[in-house]
């Protein structure tokens, strides 16, 4: 397992991180003893870095995470958590200084922790960037010493570009992934020049890229790949990068034959993404052990070939772009 330094933080983290939305909620029926064993696995494995959120699972995300660390003796991974999804509606107002103070405290709380490494902003409104007294009150978090750090958690390449001109921001988060490679374009560029940490979110498009789904694959009622297909929840891009699930189907299928040995399609999706140099950390979810240490060990593939690399660019230009590319 490669370590990159992440941004500007002096710190450093494993390439392949651990993403914690699965352990909280919105991913079917969640199994505690299974998610604590993934966690465990995970750090066994190499990996340094765990994205969570304060609304996964209501916080049981966060309280999971500071159990395992408990359980190991205090062992200090890389934890990130995001703020602001608690609010009823998605408006700038709702960044006020007592929410997001409130926010973390309760962050503080579940994590059991004094500071957090990194408060990101969750996905909020694309105007938000245009206001600096957000950021403003982010400095102040960190200043009280209730941060280390902050960053933001974006949808659209737009916002990220535009949180790139916050000089407190130290990283973004977005989603990227051989059905989302938008980003590669020109944000990738952008956020190398100014030591901008990129954090690969939806990396596997929701499990898509695994190549374990068929047409008459069923989801839990409680499962986002069932409940969000069409946006009905939050933004459509979140599930299944946006990719309509018959067409991602047939995209897969002429992955496939470019998964070579005994390697798994979810491990070779993750490689591709550690291709790109700009990318600091991926962070693909698991359920349990086993999901867990083989997400780890993307990390050991051989580099990609120009040729199979060319060959899923041509799949994205023929089969995906015209469903995603200009809408994040």
């Amino acid at each position: 397992m490669r370590s990159k330094e992440f941004g500007r933080t002096g710190r450093t983290v494993s390439e392949i991180g651990f993403g914690a939305w699965a352990i909280g909620a919105a991913w079917g029926e969640v199994n505690d003893d299974e998610a604590l064993a993934a966690l465990h696995a995970a750090l066994d494995s190499g990996v340094t870095f765990i994205d969570t959120a304060d609304v996964y699972g209501d916080g049981h995300s966060e309280q999971l995470i500071a159990k395992v660390i408990k359980e190991r003796g205090g062992e200090k991974p890389f934890i990130a958590t995001k703020a602001g999804r608690r609010l009823p509606e998605q408006t700038v107002a709702g960044y006020s200084m007592e929410n997001l103070t409130g926010y973390i405290e309760r962050s503080l709380k579940n994590l059991q922790t004094d500071t957090l490494d990194l408060v990101q902003l969750h996905c909020p409104p694309t105007d938000l960037y245009y206001h600096p007294e957000v950021f403003e009150r982010l400095d102040r978090l960190v200043e009280q010493g209730k941060i280390r750090n902050y960053g933001v958690s974006v949808e659209r390449v737009e916002e990220g570009l535009k949180a790139l001109e916050y000089p407190g921001v130290v990283s973004v988060q977005i989603i990227f992934n051989a059905f989302r490679q938008r980003p590669a374009e020109r944000f990738f560029a952008l956020a190398e020049e100014t030591k901008t940490a990129i954090i690969a979110r939806v990396p596997l498009a929701s499990g898509l890229l695994s190549g374990k789904f068929k047409r008459d694959t069923t989801f839990a009622e409680n499962d986002h790949r069932l409940f969000n297909r069409n946006g009905e929840a939050f933004d459509v891009g979140e599930t299944f990068s946006g990719v309509p699930y018959e067409k991602g189907l047939e995209a897969v299928e002429r992955i496939r034959p470019l998964v070579s040995g005994d390697t798994t399609m979810a491990k070779f999706a993750l490689r591709w993404i550690l291709m790109f140099d700009a990318v600091t950390v991926a962070i693909p979810g698991a359920r349990n052990p086993a999901q867990a240490r083989s997400n780890a060990e993307a990390a050991a593939l051989a580099p990609l070939s120009p040729d199979t690399m060319e060959k899923i660019e041509q799949i994205y230009q023929e089969d995906i772009k015209p469903f995603v590319h200009q809408r994040w």
